[in-house]
């Protein structure tokens, strides 16, 4: 929606804040002059898709889409060297966390709020009485916020339940809130991951005939949620249909692999689907992907390049994945260390986030090619020479997962893609001889989040996961 951000921002903010107070307070018959109410926000197309924008600047939060939440992974894993001094993010990466932290707290509240703000829309904007606002137009706005709602309960999912080549679809994950809040208080329980995956692949796959084929690449599109289901479907080990919906996408004349590094807070076609920040509206300041990847002085010098990830770029020398993409700065011990170059605008905070690269599709259409032993739009040996071509490399006579996995590792770090691969090929989350090896174990208890405390608290059939 950004193209109407400047008109509809003002509507936005107002509709999902007092849409909020108004569901809240049920014992008001009135509500004040200045509080949008829920009759008003879908009384025609203009306040619908205000509601919508709103929908998307939630999801621009850093605990959502925006840094912090991609960010956590690579620093649980082995791709950065976290040295700052958040108590609550070194809980995480000295796998010590306990149920009261509050960064914890704040990815499953902000979060929650982007599911909130989709059950609204995906209700209401049907309903929308407006003879200019067409039915195609009403599907479209409904099919973006199920694009939206499967995103977030596909990351979230993530972090609250061990994968399921751990644990099974049986294990527990998230509670699955699809209806949008209107006075009266549930307890849901928490659904398994099997059920909670389920309905992201329903959302998405409801959304795709509403959804553009992908020209504007900062809303949900046809090319997003097809994106989307083939990181669903890869994780699921579905390879078929992952190799197919990656191919589809990469397939799309809209999407196209850049031929270098300079994509990056930029609209090239290298992405399906990117968060636009700016100075004014963007991440938070100092915990989204700038202020933390960036060294000191401009940034805050936390995330600094681990030695593991230096050396695996070390082993090929010429990578300009790591040439053109590295910066040597001090971090915030005051050592000299190479941090990412992806995201470098830390005094404004206003480095757009690529939540969807067409890159991850070669990725994963190698991948599922291999395990599945096929070849779907093309062989994984050229899929991975593409890339490897872009970095300025060799190429490969033939390949195997270790080299496919190592491929995308170097171009996918400081994305947030790394614990989620080494989880679902049962790899420990940290290498031999770093610290805490062994409690980052697929299946160890402080591999997934726990339960927020404040969540238990207040709803009785919360149960927490093991080790918390």
């Amino acid at each position: 929606m950004r193209r109407n951000m400047k008109s509809l921002k003002y509507i936005a903010k107002i509709a999902c804040a007092s849409l909020l107070l108004v569901a809240c307070d049920n014992e008001l018959d009135l509500a004040p002059e200045d509080i949008l109410t829920q009759e008003v926000a879908f009384s025609n197309e203009t306040t619908t898709l205000g509601v919508l924008t709103g929908v998307y600047s939630t999801a621009q939060q850093d605990d959502v889409l925006n840094g912090t939440n991609q960010l956590m992974g690579d620093w649980m894993a082995d791709n950065i060297d976290f040295v700052g001094s958040f108590p609550t993010f070194n809980e995480i990466r000295l796998y010590t966390t306990l149920s009261d932290n509050g960064s914890i707290a704040a990815v499953w509240d902000d979060n929650y709020e982007a599911i909130g703000g989709a059950n609204l829309v995906i209700k209401n904007a049907p309903l929308v009485d407006d003879p200019n606002f067409t039915e195609e137009e009403k599907a479209n706005v409904v099919a973006q916020a199920k694009f939206l709602r499967a995103l977030v309960y596909y990351n979230i999912s993530n972090w609250w339940a061990q994968p399921l080549q751990v644990a099974g679809a049986g294990t527990l994950s998230v509670p699955l809130v699809t209806e949008p809040f209107e006075g009266e208080v549930s307890f849901p329980e928490r659904a398994t991951l099997g059920a909670v995956q389920a309905q992201i692949e329903q959302d998405l796959l409801e959304a795709i005939p509403a959804l553009a084929d992908g020209g504007d690449r900062t809303i949900a599109s046809k090319g997003a949620a097809e994106a989307l289901l083939a990181r669903l479907y890869l994780i699921q080990e579905r390879w078929a249909e992952a190799a197919d919906y990656a191919n589809r996408v990469i397939q799309n004349p809209n999407y196209t692999l850049a031929s270098n590094y300079d994509f990056y807070n930029t609209l090239d076609a290298e992405h399906v689907f990117t968060l636009v920040n700016t100075a004014a509206d963007g991440q938070d300041s100092g915990q989204g992907w700038s202020g933390l990847t960036s060294p000191v002085p401009t940034g805050r010098g936390d995330a600094p390049y681990s030695d593991n990830l230096i050396a695996t770029f070390a082993e090929e020398a010429g990578d300009l994945r790591y040439s053109e993409l590295t910066v040597i700065g001090t971090d915030a011990l005051g050592a000299e260390r190479p941090f990412s170059s992806k995201f470098p605008e830390a005094i404004n905070n206003s480095d757009n986030a690529p939540v969807i690269r067409i890159t991850e599709m070669y990725l994963t259409r190698a991948e599922a090619n291999f395990r599945g032993g096929t070849s779907v739009g093309d062989t994984p040996v050229n899929d991975i020479n593409a890339l490897r071509a872009r970095a300025g490399l060799t190429a490969l006579g033939s390949v195997d997962l270790d080299q496919i996995l190592n491929e995308r590792r170097k171009e996918l770090c400081f994305e947030g893609f790394r614990r989620m691969d080494l989880l679902r090929n049962e790899l420990n989350l940290r290498r031999p001889g770093m610290p805490n090896e062994a409690a980052s174990a697929p299946g160890q208890p402080k591999t997934i989040f726990p339960i927020p405390v404040l969540q238990r608290d207040l709803n009785p059939n919360m149960e927490q996961n093991p080790g918390y």
